[in-house]
């Protein structure tokens, strides 16, 4: 048979078939902190690229993913305030603080306060 695989698909492992067993064993042995942390880490730095603060800058700037970004930031570090030491909690406060700053500069129409992303859970942020 021409261009028929002898390995069924289902048995193949590749990129778009990521082996999901190995995965879950490996986040089975990671600290719940260190996924939460990760996970803010993560969206604080996509938050970032669309308020255009990286090199890039106006290249990926995009003020209404932003929003969401931080607002999924926010609604993250207040669920989680409890279950995080102060340790890890005030750096991703400060970060939430700095790219809500920053979305609130960036704006040709500013949130009123306590309107801007995030402040649902922070109160409104002043400069």
């Amino acid at each position: 048979m021409c261009g028929m695989s002898e390995t069924p698909p289902e048995h193949t492992e590749s990129s778009e078939n990521p082996d999901f067993d190995a995965m879950a064993r490996d986040i089975a042995e990671v600290p719940a902190v260190e996924v939460i942390v990760t996970v803010a880490v993560n969206l604080m730095s996509a938050a970032a690229v669309k308020l255009g603060l990286t090199e890039e800058g106006e290249e990926h700037k995009d003020l209404d993913e932003a929003r969401k970004l931080v607002h999924a930031l926010a609604g993250l570090l207040d669920a989680s305030a409890t279950e995080i030491s102060s340790f890890h909690a005030a750096p991703l406060r400060d970060g939430l603080k700095s790219l809500q700053l920053a979305f609130r500069e960036a704006s040709l129409v500013p949130d009123g306060p306590g309107q801007g992303p995030g402040e649902k859970y922070t109160g409104a942020v002043y400069g």
